[in-house]
């Protein structure tokens, strides 16, 4: 197949949140790279607590950072012009090409959809000019009806470029016939003639048995069905946002912990220790027990305040006390660190009600108060460890910590600055850097700190790499690649 001449546009939505779009985009933008084509990932509008920092110095959700992986380019703010970081269950931090706005009720940022609109606009035109192709990726579902006024993220953005949309829908989830017909007679005329047909993923079993449901699905619609996909066990690609299966994937005796906070972010610092086959990595949920283990990570958070709350409602601050008295360790990383201090003040009100203030965990000598500037930045050093190994990492944070715990710092970057704090006692560590267990040498390192003695190096980068491979493979195998891709033609 040619590949030579593809221009244009494609967008892929789905008929729920989780049907694969995200994985999709990325496999698809591998498909094009590899055939070298200039290929940009898109999301106009995505809500999620996982964010990576783009190499213009912003901030885009996850997914869109791994697509951009996919597709052998550095992530860059236009990937997604518009990011959602919820912070209560009615409002969300608002962040446009790359930078915090202000923080908003589901009302306000309604009104303010027209200038997020204009700002996706603005970032797609830009990828139209410098790539061959750009791959959009919708945000929950098209057939949201409550959600169609002022749309930016599904047909509203769909129609106001004109571009040919494929619609994915989950077969593992059950229903899939009536998600696709469904959500196809949700749309209006247009937008059912913009969408040129179905993928169905993550199907177990046999395909032949599925065959009189693809052909009622094509005469019931007029739509061909591109493609169904099989359940790929085993892939190791970055989650946009869910933690519900982002349990260990080794059967290590390593035991480490992560409590699932309600405002979690970046849990996919913890991918590397989920590949681990020594480390058996669990998140424990509100009302489980807290178990036995040799290392507690304490992770990001949006409310650190509120989080804080949560985890001492949940039994966690006596847990903890009891996991040190017995010789564990204790990793904070970013709103995990600024709860070991000994307070957290949030005077202007950015992650919750103004002057909110709260005892930390005290179990480093430091003080965390919030500020509206949120540092952005990639980062790489060393961890001051033994055998000092590299690595690499971002930071997204808008505390400012000080306190003389930082005179025992955990990381030493490249610019000369230093990062974190580990305790006197050498029990607990603490960093403001995401993904400092991604490099090899900084995993084995940070778990023989944490009692692994004979810890292995663990490659994530290479993982990712070899499930986007994998993916590229299935797809090439498993769509109508012609058809799917004839939109593209120039």
């Amino acid at each position: 197949m040619d590949f030579s001449h593809l221009r244009g546009t494609l967008m892929v939505q789905g008929t729920t949140s989780d049907a694969g779009k995200s994985t999709l985009v990325a496999g698809l933008a591998r498909v094009l790279a590899r055939r070298g084509v200039k290929v940009a990932p898109f999301k106009p509008q995505n809500m999620a607590l996982n964010s990576a920092v783009t190499v213009d110095g912003g901030e885009i959700g996850r997914a869109q950072a791994l697509q951009a992986i996919a597709a052998g380019v550095q992530p860059h703010t236009d990937f997604n012009p518009v990011l959602l970081k919820p912070n209560s269950d009615t409002g969300a931090q608002v962040i446009i090409h790359g930078i915090a706005r202000s923080n908003m009720d589901a009302r306000a940022y309604h009104l303010y959809k027209p200038v997020a609109m204009a700002a996706v606009l603005e970032s797609y035109r830009r990828l139209q000019a410098g790539y061959d192709v750009v791959l959009v990726e919708g945000a929950g579902s098209p057939a949201e009806i409550n959600l169609r006024d002022r749309d930016i993220a599904n047909m509203g953005f769909a129609e106001a470029v004109d571009c040919p949309v494929v619609l994915v829908a989950d077969i593992d989830r059950g229903g899939v016939f009536a998600h696709l017909t469904g959500t196809l007679a949700c749309l209006s005329e247009s937008e059912q003639a913009r969408t040129r047909g179905f993928i169905i993923n993550r199907f177990r079993g046999d395909k032949s048995l599925l065959s009189p449901g693809l052909d009622w699905l094509t005469a019931r619609t007029g739509k061909p069905v591109l493609g169904v996909l099989p359940y790929l066990h085993g892939l190791h690609l970055d989650a946009e946002d869910a933690i519900q299966t982002q349990q260990s994937q080794g059967a290590g005796q390593f035991r480490v912990i992560v409590p699932a906070l309600p405002r979690i972010s970046n849990h996919t610092d913890f991918d590397a220790l989920r590949a681990h086959p020594q480390v058996d990595l669990r998140f424990v949920g509100p009302g489980q027990p807290v178990p036995p283990a040799d290392l507690i990570i304490l992770p990001g958070s949006k409310s650190t305040l509120r989080d804080l709350a949560w985890l001492r409602a949940q039994g966690w601050e006596s847990a903890i006390a009891k996991h040190l008295r017995y010789g564990g360790k204790l990793i904070g990383i970013c709103g995990g660190m600024q709860m070991l201090g000994h307070a957290v003040r949030d005077p202007e009100g950015l992650e919750g009600p103004a002057d909110a203030e709260g005892p930390g965990l005290g179990l480093l000598e430091f003080t965390t108060v919030m500020a509206p500037h949120k540092q952005l930045r990639r980062v790489t050093g060393h961890l001051r460890l033994n055998g000092e190994p590299a690595f690499e990492g971002y930071e997204i944070h808008m505390g400012v910590t000080q306190g003389a715990g930082l005179d025992r710092p955990l990381l030493a970057m490249e610019d000369g600055h230093a990062d974190g704090a580990v305790s006197a006692d050498a029990q607990v560590a603490a960093t403001y850097v995401h993904g400092i267990f991604d490099a090899p040498g900084a995993c084995q390192a940070l778990l023989q700190w944490a009692g692994l003695e004979n810890a292995q190096a663990s490659d994530l980068n290479a993982l990712r790499e070899a499930s986007l491979e994998r993916l590229a493979d299935t797809l090439e195998e498993h769509l109508d690649m012609a058809s799917l891709l004839r939109e593209l033609r120039a």
